[in-house]
């Protein structure tokens, strides 16, 4: 315990350090006379995420060897779901790898949807998870065994100490996907560890040992709970689905309101990944010189950044109705 307790305290460190440096290295922008807007920079969060990790696994040790000792299905439950909050942050880690990769000729968006696919196994191993500890609790509700509260206790408090630095060390990172994966994760080990506390102290204090498995099925409806946000996110993103707080009909009002634009269709917006947007869409302007309408592209561009966050546009300039806009998008599979 006093190692671990070392340990906790060197991690929050790194944590405080890492919180005060430039996460942000390179902002950049680049527009393109073609129509393409770029923006790149990322908040670098592998020290963080390193170090959580060696802590969680640390625990997971402690939790096992704890919950043995102690028989507590609720402290081998919440072990388990300490291991797949390291694998959570072991694939937000390698999500983080893959969204820094450049793009190539084969992958020319680059890597960015690593980190969504990481996120979304992350939520099916919960889940996954979670029928085991339906399983194991059922089994006890019906057989209960003794436990030893003090060891609950001092288990879940460490715990508590755990998650919530980790929690404070991610936060700032939240805006991804893959990130607050992760940081969910914490999130609802660190409520488990709560409940494991108030379910020690009232078996302690009425004998009931019962509490243990009912606190058991708590903490797999709390993972359940935990996984849904991540499921419905990263399958929207890999769907190409609006991303989340951006609404079609916004964007196209904005543009319509830019200086020089007479109408615009053919709107696609979606997410190469967590806080990537890219948008697609044809512009109806006025008969002018390319080099005259430099400025509406750029109009545009500036606002699809500050007001919606996207920052890879593709916009086609027009002078007269095109067929998208007579007859509406149809993206189906072409016939040959």
């Amino acid at each position: 315990m006093v190692i671990f307790a070392g340990f906790t305290r060197r991690f929050s460190e790194a944590i405080n350090r890492n919180q005060v440096d430039n996460v942000f290295e390179g902002d950049r922008v680049h527009v393109h006379a073609h129509g393409h807007h770029h923006h790149h920079g990322a908040p670098s969060t592998d020290k963080v995420l390193k170090w959580s990790l060696a802590a969680t696994v640390l625990f997971v040790a402690v939790q096992v060897g704890a919950g043995l000792t102690a028989g507590s299905l609720a402290l081998l439950s919440d072990a388990g779901h300490n291991l797949t909050d390291a694998l959570a942050l072991g694939l937000a880690l390698f999500g983080v790898y893959l969204q820094k990769k450049p793009a190539d000729e084969s992958r020319t968006y680059g890597y960015h949807r690593g980190g969504v696919l990481a996120a979304f196994v992350n939520a099916l191993v919960l889940v996954c998870l979670s029928l085991v500890v339906f399983y194991e609790a059922w089994d006890r509700l019906r057989n209960p065994q003794p436990v030893q509260e003090s060891v609950m206790i001092a288990v879940a408090g460490l715990g508590i100490i755990l998650n919530v630095g980790i929690m404070s060390g991610l936060k700032s990172h939240s805006h991804d996907v893959n990130i607050r994966a992760a940081w969910i994760h914490m999130l609802g080990d660190a409520l488990g560890s709560v409940a494991i506390i108030i379910g020690a102290v009232v078996i302690r204090q009425t004998g009931w040992y019962v509490v243990d498995p009912i606190l058991s099925i708590i903490i797999g409806l709390l993972i359940v709970w935990t996984a849904w946000d991540v499921v419905r996110e990263s399958l929207n993103v890999l769907l190409e689905g609006m991303p989340r707080g951006i609404a079609l009909r916004d964007v196209i009002a904005s543009i319509r309101c830019i200086p020089g634009v007479v109408d615009v269709h053919d709107v696609h917006v979606w997410s190469l990944g967590s806080g990537a947007h890219a948008l697609s869409c044809h512009a109806m302007i006025q008969d002018v010189p390319p080099s005259e309408s430099e400025s509406i592209l750029q109009g545009i561009n500036t606002m699809l950044s500050k007001q919606f966050r996207i920052r890879h546009t593709t916009v086609q300039f027009e002078h007269a109705q095109c067929a998208q806009a007579a007859n509406g998008c149809c993206m189906g599979a072409g016939n040959d």
